[in-house]
């Protein structure tokens, strides 16, 4: 009697068995910052027989409840008000068992997936888990910032000391030497316009995170600040009648300085975890010491001379001057 019962199991166990749909195994999915716009929820079947989609009946749940539906004997899917975005990752493929959805990350929801396939008289079901990538998560849960904190630091600090040395070079350059009222009206508009963008996107770098804030943010603090280099140009030419050599390489080299940093901006923008920030800082640095460089050039090279010779274009002025004044007497 026992081995009738016994028999009885293995049948049916067999019988079971061929009507049985199997999955690859997938026991979870991350999702971060650097799975873009869309998320994919993987469902691939290995055992069809018919491969029809006709003969195939497709159910997607979350946390157990429906959100996609597809009959194949209608050709048609439903879905949940709150997955509008889920469709088929390739609806071509489904036939040989790819049944994986892409849904926005907008509406890609932590939690517990399911996804139940029947082909004519079989069925089967995978179950995985969508949860945050535990490399983007600190130890209170929230998201990593886009650059490590010291990174970001120097970023900010390198954008602000860049405009304190303008202001300080633009000061010294306007006491101690001659400049039209057109002139320190220009620089001096024209410094407000690099703080405000230094302003603006520090506080949209600083929020931390591959978001477009922060993207925008960074962009703002490196990409205007070319305009540094004019206006050094700008500020040597109340210095000196003729650019000499020194001033010459100094704006080569404040150049130099922007195209670097511009170039780690771009390596950094189109990655989530961006490998070349210090190309950026470095880039930025540049600029600050060939400004530091700048500033001492003038407050103590130029400055020294200043106190027993006056540039050459004021003298030449006062000259003309004097010339006016005694052909008018």
């Amino acid at each position: 009697m026992w081995v009738l019962r016994v028999c009885w199991v293995l049948l049916g166990t067999l019988g079971a068995g061929s009507a049985q749909l199997f999955f690859k195994s997938v026991p979870f999915v991350e999702i971060d910052s650097c799975n873009g716009a869309v998320v994919i929820l993987p469902c691939v079947v290995t055992n069809l027989k018919y491969n029809q989609s006709s003969s195939m009946f497709v159910t997607w749940l979350f946390q157990g409840k429906r959100f996609f539906i597809f009959d194949g004997v209608t050709d048609n899917i439903t879905r949940n008000s709150s997955f509008q975005t889920a469709t088929f990752q390739n609806r071509s493929m489904l036939p040989f068992g790819i049944a994986s959805l892409v849904v926005s990350t907008k509406e890609a929801l932590l939690g517990n997936y399911t996804c139940e396939v029947t082909e004519s008289n079989r069925e089967g079901e995978t179950r995985f888990e969508l949860r945050n990538s535990s490399a983007c998560l600190n130890h209170s849960s929230e998201s990593v910032p886009w650059f490590q904190p010291a990174e970001r630091f120097s970023i900010i600090s390198t954008i602000i000391l860049s405009v304190a040395l303008y202001w300080c070079q633009f000061i010294t350059v306007a006491i101690k030497f001659d400049m039209t009222l057109e002139k320190k009206i220009g620089l001096s508009v024209t410094g407000f316009l690099i703080s405000i963008f230094a302003l603006t996107g520090t506080i949209l770098f600083a929020q931390g995170g591959y978001t477009a804030s922060a993207k925008a943010g960074i962009g703002i603090i490196v990409v205007p600040a070319v305009i540094a280099v004019p206006l050094l140009y700008f500020l040597f030419t109340s210095v000196f009648e003729k650019q000499p050599l020194f001033a010459v390489i100094l704006l080569a080299l404040k150049a130099l300085g922007y195209v670097i940093a511009v170039a780690g901006f771009a390596l950094c923008v189109t990655a989530c975890h961006p490998k070349h920030g210090s190309v950026v800082i470095a880039g930025l640095a540049f600029i600050d010491a060939v400004a530091a460089i700048g500033l001492i050039y003038i407050i103590i090279i130029i400055g020294s001379k200043l106190k027993d010779h006056q540039p050459p274009r004021k003298a030449v002025e006062e000259s003309l001057n004097d010339a006016k004044g005694v052909m008018l007497e």
